[in-house]
């Protein structure tokens, strides 16, 4: 079906390929379920049996230029992408190679696919596939309408069951890509269980095509995925609806689920007659019907089984000579080491020609003013940078960063999201694979946690892809307390962000290093989380002269505000200023970290080990703060050289009061972190 050397895909379906490529997800589902299974060899097994025939037929409609956003059961999907068999079954089993080098569940999938589509890295949690294929259908438009970059008719594909359509990543890109028109084809496989909960359970009336009939900018495919006619003919129209209308579609197929939802799943909650029911709906005996029609008989179809079988027995040899990865390895590549990824990211600037050294020119500005220049300047300089977030367009944003850009830049370089966190981000993840630099903004603190599967997602890719993908982007985030607090709007929290692993987080307190740090984040191939203070943003403390044009900061680089022989004093954000006042007068070396993911464990440890105290000061709550992590470094690995215990002035396990007084009286204040100095150095 796909002839990729001509850059298309061929109306006219290879029956044969087809038969080949489900009897070998057939034999694959069979010796892991009778071999490696009980041989304890697989640990998570999810057989793709009734899913499978549908699967290969839409996996060969795709071509280079497009991607593939899959599920748990979408092995057969990249059969017919092509992944060897040793990678497919070697990922199972855990071992070297494969997918992840032994390191994510197998099921859990990726693939670049240089010459032909890419399976983008999907994610162990139902319904986080949605908005990152939303993000590549956007960046596929983008690139082609804004830098002249094909095929014109590339699409993204996503995949999922029927229970996922109740998720909230389905409908944020199904917002997204309607409201777009975006070149997204969502296609549903709909087996009628989400594990055991049947269908009723999930979408009103059982049926997610007939509920989206009316649905604005949305075509409708709907059919039996198990007759390979009608399969066929959907699939085709469903592909070639998307890519010549440039238009998002919906393909839901009812498929029969023969087997549990994985190998440990007895499916008891199925009576007997559904069971058999189901298996009575098999596609690959009406496939075996079919192929006969097409001159693939009885001989040529059991020469097909043993060929397929031969294979994969092979494969399995192959993927269990390769071996388990080295354990000395797997601490790798939670960060980039230099090494390029395959995939993703590519998308900043080089940093010759910077420097790591100020230069101040002109008046104070404030951090606003500062933060908004850089990204005038990326936009301006790489036109693969996109800013975009809630009201951050004509508004300029909440807090004005971004005022005046979208009138500049335009709409497809700096646009306002429809109001869902998980989409921000989730489409950011899928045009920073698409090889964009996102700009995502969260407008508050708090209103990044319906976005925590994607980011957490987002940072362990490079890890658990073993560098084949990453998804580079800078995540701007404003939070902390301002004029005023509350438990919604003045959270900081930056623990969390910290303990995602790939994440590097950003805490500047003043302008120059708000503008070193984010012009570093934005041409460099990690995504970095940069909290931009409330109370920082237009404090008189915060500005700076412009440090240059060529200024960049690098991460884990803290800096000492005050310098002293006494005590350590450590902080970031909107309490380096309360510290300095504190400090005032007791000889005192206050560090602000600067950064928090890498941060400057070098620094602090010789300062302590030079004036033998240590007092920590941070905004956040103070049980699991990051103050505490710092806390135990220093009693590590500086304890012998202590003269009084390590401590810490923090918000008590409280959130944010909202009278300026009681938050003020919760927020570590000059006066109290004064008496903490106090008795320290008094000890």
């Amino acid at each position: 079906m796909a002839d990729r050397d001509a850059g298309r895909v061929s109306a006219e379906v290879d029956w044969r390929e087809v038969a080949r490529l489900v009897l070998t997800s057939r034999e694959m589902d069979r010796i892991e379920e009778e071999e490696l299974v009980p041989a304890k060899k697989v640990l998570y097994q999810f057989s793709a049996r009734g899913h499978d025939m549908a699967q290969v037929l839409l996996g060969l409609q795709l071509k280079d230029g497009d991607a593939a956003c899959g599920y748990y059961r979408s092995r057969p999907l990249l059969l017919a992408l092509g992944v060897p068999l040793a990678d497919a079954l070697g990922s199972g089993t855990g071992l070297a190679g494969g997918y992840s080098d032994g390191r994510d569940i197998g099921v859990v999938f990726n693939y670049p696919n240089p010459g032909g589509a890419h399976a983008l890295p999907m994610c162990g949690g139902v319904g986080a596939q949605y908005t990152p294929a939303a993000g590549w259908a956007q960046a596929i438009d983008y690139k082609l309408k804004v830098l002249g970059e094909g095929p014109e008719d590339s699409i993204a594909l996503v995949l999922g069951g029927d229970a996922s359509c109740a998720t909230g990543g389905f409908w944020s890109a199904l917002t997204i890509a309607t409201t777009q028109c975006l070149p997204l084809l969502f296609y549903v496989e709909d087996n009628g269980y989400g594990i055991s909960v049947p269908s009723e359970y999930q979408t009103p009336g059982k049926d997610i095509a007939a509920n989206l009939a009316s649905f604005s900018g949305l075509t409708i495919f709907n059919g039996d995925g198990t007759d390979p006619v009608e399969a066929s003919r959907l699939i085709e129209e469903a592909v070639g609806h998307v890519r010549k209308k440039r238009a998002p579609a919906l393909l839901r197929l009812m498929v029969p689920r023969l087997e549990g939802h994985s190998f440990q799943d007895t499916q008891t909650y199925k009576s007997q007659a559904e069971v058999q029911a189901e298996w009575a709906r098999d596609p690959l005996p009406k496939l075996k019907a079919h192929c006969a029609k097409r001159q693939i008989g009885e001989e040529a179809w059991e020469m097909l089984e043993r060929e397929t079988a031969w294979q994969v027995q092979a494969a399995v040899a192959e993927a269990e000579a390769r071996g388990i990865s080295s354990p000395n390895t797997v601490t790798r590549n939670v960060f980039y080491e230099g090494e390029v990824q395959q995939v993703g990211g590519r998308a900043g600037l080089s940093l010759e020609g910077t420097t790591d050294q100020p230069k101040p020119d002109g008046q104070r500005i404030n951090m606003v003013t500062a933060i908004r220049r850089v990204l005038d300047q990326e936009l301006e300089a790489n036109p693969r940078v996109l800013v975009f977030g809630e009201d951050i367009g004509p508004k300029g944003g909440v807090h004005a960063v971004t005022l005046g850009l979208q009138e500049k830049f335009g709409r497809e370089r700096v646009f306002d999201t429809s109001l869902n966190e998980e989409g921000i981000v989730g489409r950011a993840v899928g045009m920073a694979l698409a090889g964009l630099m996102p700009v995502p903004e969260i407008q508050f603190r708090k209103y990044a946690e319906p976005a925590t599967e994607q980011i957490h997602d987002c940072g362990t890719m490079r890890w658990r892809t073993n560098n084949r993908f990453a998804a580079p982007m800078v995540l701007r985030v404003p939070g902390g307390f301002f004029k005023c607090g509350d438990p919604w709007h003045s959270m900081t929290n930056e623990v969390e962000f910290i303990h995602n692993p790939g994440w590097k987080v950003a805490v500047p307190s003043n302008a120059e290093d708000a503008v070193g740090l984010l012009r570093g984040s934005l041409r460099g191939n990690d995504p970095v989380l940069f909290f931009e203070h409330r109370a920082m943003l237009d404090d008189s403390w915060a500005r700076r002269p412009w440090p240059g044009d060529d200024y960049v900061l690098p991460f884990g680089r803290a800096k000492k505000t005050r310098e002293g022989d006494k005590i350590t004093v450590v902080t970031w954000g909107a309490m380096v200023p309360r510290c300095e006042a504190a400090a005032e007068g007791f000889g005192a070396d206050v560090i602000d970290l600067r950064t928090l993911q890498p941060w400057d464990r070098e620094m602090v440890l010789d300062s302590v080990r030079r004036t033998r105290r240590c007092l920590i000061v941070h905004e956040d709550l103070r049980t699991g703060g990051f103050g505490a992590e710092i806390a135990a470094v220093v009693a590590d690995e500086a304890f012998l050289d202590l003269d009084a215990p390590v401590a810490r002035v923090t918000m008590p396990d409280i959130p944010s009061p909202h009278h300026p007084k009681l938050m003020e009286w919760a927020l570590p204040s000059p006066a109290s972190i004064r008496a903490e100095i106090e008795r320290l150095v008094g000890f």
